[in-house]
């Protein structure tokens, strides 16, 4: 039987809802499609936002040879078959990689020669930022567009596209459940109609404690599980940490995602306790990036422990708090003119940089926040 959401999903612009800084008239999408514009490019946003659903409306408008692969399973013998693949239409071959994030360096190394020579037009999709996990040779060569969260408004047109019937209050429970997630609030329907007939706000509720939706990275148990993982570092009780790391890992969590939290947590509770714990995360991150699952589990099982066992000082990162407040509060105060450039004449004779002095002892602060201290070392 055909998923609800693939029997709901738009064919073209006029039944796609969201995104219209791309998709409304004359905006990039939309303008690519009327012009038969053939170019890469990457869908940066959150799950469930129509990323897949507008490459395939693009794909088709462009009467490609369209094909689709994950990069979690996908490896380069997957894009040779493509590539060797005589295709159904005379139209360019297209090709979609989910989560193009999972793409290791080796393997988008591999993709660049082919999509540099027009051989293959790259449509990717990615959760995550991708100025960190798209290499630079390859990130030149595709155009980033941002797709934001969808509002309630657009969610409510999305549910409503399922024909299904469901109150107000159990609307409003799923919208604000699935935050901006329209895969997540689809399929949350179509299995509690399975399940249970009809869609109350109870039957939703159940319906969010089955398996198959408890570890959806919009869900709460995925924010649920990172903040126990984090705050069992912060607790040096390294058992605990590997333990939320373990399950993480075996719900297919991505271990990219884990290691940058791991390197804010350096910084942000270790800090000046241990400075080699900032050396020691970044070195996991780049392990991971490197070797990929399953084995950069080591890695990671490596550097949970020693964050664990390292001393802990949020020193300098509250201090950095309240320089944020301040520089938010207060907007660019004056600069002391001892401590301003001085490249030109002008500038000498104005007084920027007189009287400068390397290593004094007077307050480098402007004027109004003179006798601000932020950097209150831990006892």
């Amino acid at each position: 039987m055909e998923p609800l959401a693939l029997k709901i999903r738009p064919k073209n612009l006029k039944e796609f809802i969201g995104q219209e800084h791309l998709t409304g008239e004359g905006k990039p999408i939309s303008t690519a499609i009327n012009k038969k514009h053939l170019f890469s490019f990457i869908f940066w946003g959150p799950p469930g936002v129509g990323k897949t659903t507008l490459a395939k409306i693009y794909a088709k408008a462009l009467n490609a040879d369209y094909h689709e692969l994950s990069a979690v399973s996908a490896g380069k013998d997957d894009i040779r078959e493509i590539l060797t693949s005589e295709g159904t239409l005379l139209g360019p071959r297209i090709l979609f990689l989910d989560e193009i994030h999972r793409f290791n360096k080796a393997q988008q190394d591999f993709l660049l020669p082919y999509v540099e020579s027009g051989k293959l037009t790259l449509i990717g999709a990615t959760t995550e930022n991708p100025s960190f996990e798209v290499i630079p040779a390859l990130l030149s060569r595709l155009r980033v567009f941002v797709m934001d969260e969808l509002s309630d408004e657009e969610m409510k047109k999305i549910i409503k596209r399922t024909g299904c019937k469901i109150k107000k209050d159990a609307l409003d429970w799923l919208i604000s459940m699935s935050g901006g997630d329209a895969r997540q609030a689809i399929a949350m329907i179509e299995n509690t109609i399975s399940l249970y007939k009809n869609i109350t706000v109870d039957n939703l509720k159940s319906t969010l404690q089955s398996k198959f939706l408890r570890y959806d990275k919009k869900n709460e148990e995925h924010y649920n599980t990172i903040s126990a993982f984090i705050k069992s570092i912060r607790a040096s009780q390294p058992d605990a940490a590997l333990y939320y790391l373990s399950r993480m890992l075996k719900a297919g969590e991505d271990p990219k995602f884990i290691a940058r939290r791991m390197v804010i947590f350096a910084s942000e509770d270790i800090g000046l306790a241990q400075p080699t714990a900032l050396v020691v995360a970044n070195a996991v991150f780049q392990a991971v990036n490197t070797i990929g699952m399953p084995e950069c589990g080591e890695n990671l099982a490596h550097g949970v422990v020693y964050l664990a066992q390292a001393k802990k000082d949020r020193s300098a990162y509250n201090a950095y708090l309240l320089a944020m407040e301040d520089a938010e509060k207060y907007g660019n105060l004056p600069i002391p003119m001892s401590i301003c450039n001085a490249p030109t004449k002008l500038m000498k004779d104005l007084g920027y940089g007189k009287d400068y002095e390397k290593y004094t002892k007077e307050s480098l602060m402007p004027e109004k926040l003179k006798n601000k201290k932020y950097l209150k070392k831990s006892q």
